[in-house]
């Protein structure tokens, strides 16, 4: 099932009734992988196995790591929840329409992540998603209880994906072909790339570090909209490479 290369992620929970609710939802839900950045509960406390219930095992198998990075390594899409409206390019969309996106190639992990219970996610851990889901509350009360939000995400996407089995075995060879000829490449890869080109610019003068953060956040979204290829983000820091080798060169020519 698609709904296995999902990753449920969330950044800080505090609550561990929280976390154990989650993990209750996913299992409603099918899915397995929690991944819990920083965590300010111990997510196998006596409050957050009661609340799972049924769902020990997937606090149990859930891993924990140190940064929003780590959690994403090896994901080719991630879309964040917010419930702030940010004045940038980019659109805040509707879980319905923006959350099957994540299925679109199941044989690649793909992330949904979740921000702190208080204040949600930063701006520069936003930075991290390709895009962006507000679920839509009332003016009056917009902030929902985190599993409640995880709740419905995972609700919309095994809708969207009971309704999509028929036909899977041609769906998976057409996923085989398309994993062959276009695959995409993950977001570890492509961040990698994007601290290599910060540097690059940052040298060269185009970018200055008091403003690097805001001009890379445009650089983030561009390539974003792009989608990349694990083999667009090599011939990209193929570029890179030769550039920085002919500034070498240059300088050399000019001490000698």
């Amino acid at each position: 099932m698609a709904l296995d290369q999902v990753r449920i992620i969330l950044v800080e929970p505090s609550g561990p009734m929280n976390v154990g609710s989650v993990a209750r939802v996913m299992k409603n839900f099918g899915f397995n992988h929690l991944v819990l950045v920083n965590p300010q509960c111990d997510p196998l406390s006596p409050e957050a196995l009661q609340m799972a219930v049924h769902a020990k095992d997937i606090l149990q198998s859930s891993r924990t790591v140190a940064t929003l990075p780590e959690a994403l390594q090896g994901c080719t899409r991630a879309i964040a929840t917010t419930a702030r409206v940010r004045d940038w390019g980019t659109p805040m969309e509707n879980p319905r329409e923006v959350l099957p996106w994540l299925l679109q190639e199941p044989k690649h992990s793909a992330a949904l992540i979740f921000g702190r219970e208080d204040r949600g996610l930063s701006n520069e851990e936003l930075n991290y998603a390709q895009r962006f889901v507000r679920i839509p509350t009332s003016f009056i009360y917009p902030s929902l209880n985190l599993a409640t939000a995880v709740s419905l995400c995972c609700y919309e996407l095994a809708v969207f994906d009971t309704e999509n089995q028929e036909d899977t075995e041609t769906e998976e060879l057409i996923a085989a072909k398309n994993v062959l000829d276009n695959d995409p490449a993950s977001l570890d890869v492509v961040e990698t790339y994007y601290q290599e080109l910060e540097s690059l610019l940052l040298k060269i003068g185009y970018l200055y570090s008091h403003t690097s953060a805001s001009r890379m956040e445009k650089f983030r979204q561009l390539y974003n909209r792009a989608q990349l290829q694990t083999k667009e983000v090599a011939m990209l820091r193929g570029i890179l490479r030769q550039v920085e080798w002919a500034i070498g060169n240059l300088h050399n020519h000019e001490d000698s």
